[in-house]
């Protein structure tokens, strides 16, 4: 072999690997992996027209992620503006309602009936109607409730109602010290009813005397006052208010305090379909949970409100002598034979009521 073809052999190769590196080159960025290699659906790939690509990730196509949160993979949740048009739309409108209704319905009732008097008058005699446990675990409920009445409202009603009257700075400093008061202070409102469920769920089971006290309308209506034990059936309606209904709101909190943790909707309505058959949707995304877990907390919490504002209404304004309940702990005698007359002979029966 001469060297003039050996020149023209090695001149040949160079030139080959030139022109595969310059081929390599120019189709990088253009070839695209195989869907297995990439870990991504087939649909994400873009072979056919744009739009097919497009509209999967509307649907909510997931692709793959390194980071160890897998939602990242989610470029697009549409369902999500579907949640914030009804939280700000028909879901905020019926709370308001719901609330505006309730103070106009008290004010209506106290116009109307005024306030239920003491009949004959201070005895000078008081009972015993709750002691200092019991009134601590009623306090703890009642004051961690009404603060995180008042930030909840303000995270549902602010920017409408105190945004534009203090401005967006003070608005900002308000809200954020209202919700670390509303995190922390929910633990104590669940001790508090953990407390009170302990302390008085044997006073509210059913009994007779409810339906009574329910057909006369509690003594409201005709003023004719229905025999009570130490629990009367409004009484009761508002423990087990307080007990579920707090019970549901601590549950919904938790998984707002620590999201994609727990699963409560989708237990909840696959064990509803098991037992009544009905077709509620479940394998929720964890996204899809914290949505319900928002819209949830909120309902729950209008309606206990409401029905708080009317158990303090009851229970100062509108009933006298009833605020020394909680009070001092003590009520007069007449007070007790009056609205709890039963409990009262209890009493006197094993001889705790002081005599004239």
């Amino acid at each position: 072999m001469s060297i003039a073809w050996l020149g023209r052999a090695r001149l040949v190769a160079i030139l080959l690997a030139i022109a595969c590196v310059l081929s390599a080159a120019a189709s990088d960025g253009r070839a695209q992996p195989a869907a297995s290699e990439a870990g991504l659906p087939a649909t994400l790939l873009p072979e056919g027209s744009r739009s097919d690509t497009w509209r999967a990730i509307r649907q909510g196509q997931q692709g793959y992620v390194a980071a160890p949160n897998m939602l990242g993979g989610q470029l697009i949740q549409s369902e999500g503006e579907i949640w914030r048009q009804v939280r700000l739309g028909a879901y905020k409108q019926w709370a308001g309602w719901i609330l505006l209704a309730t103070v106009g319905l008290v004010a209506l009732f106290f116009a109307l009936r005024g306030r239920v008097p003491l009949e004959g008058g201070p005895s000078g005699r008081t009972v015993e109607r709750f002691n200092g446990l019991e009134r601590f675990a009623h306090w703890l409920t009642a004051t961690t409730f009404i603060v995180l009445a008042i930030t909840g409202l303000n995270l549902m009603f602010g920017r409408s109602l105190i945004l534009p009257l203090v401005g967006k700075e003070v608005f900002a400093t308000l809200t954020q010290w209202g919700k670390l008061l509303h995190n922390y202070l929910a633990f104590g409102f669940m001790l508090g009813i953990a407390l009170m469920f302990v302390l008085w769920v044997r006073y509210n089971l059913p009994n007779r005397y409810d339906l009574i006290w329910i057909a006369k309308g509690g003594g409201l209506i005709g003023r004719a006052h229905p025999p009570a034990k130490r629990f009367n059936a409004g009484q009761k309606f508002v423990f087990w208010s307080v007990i579920l209904l707090g019970g549901s709101l601590s549950l919904s909190g938790l998984q707002l305090m620590f999201p994609f943790t727990f699963h409560f909707f989708d237990s909840t309505f696959a064990t509803l379909n098991s037992w009544f058959g009905t077709q509620l949707p479940t394998g929720l995304s964890p996204m899809a949970e914290q949505q319900l877990a928002t819209l949830w907390h909120g309902f729950v919490a209008v309606i206990l409100i409401a029905i708080i504002i009317g158990h303090i209404y009851i229970g100062s304004l509108g009933m006298e002598g009833a605020f020394a309940a909680m009070g001092s702990g003590r009520v007069d005698y007449n007070w007790a034979k009056q609205h709890h007359n039963l409990w009262v002979e209890e009493l006197e029966k094993r001889g705790t009521v002081p005599a004239e």
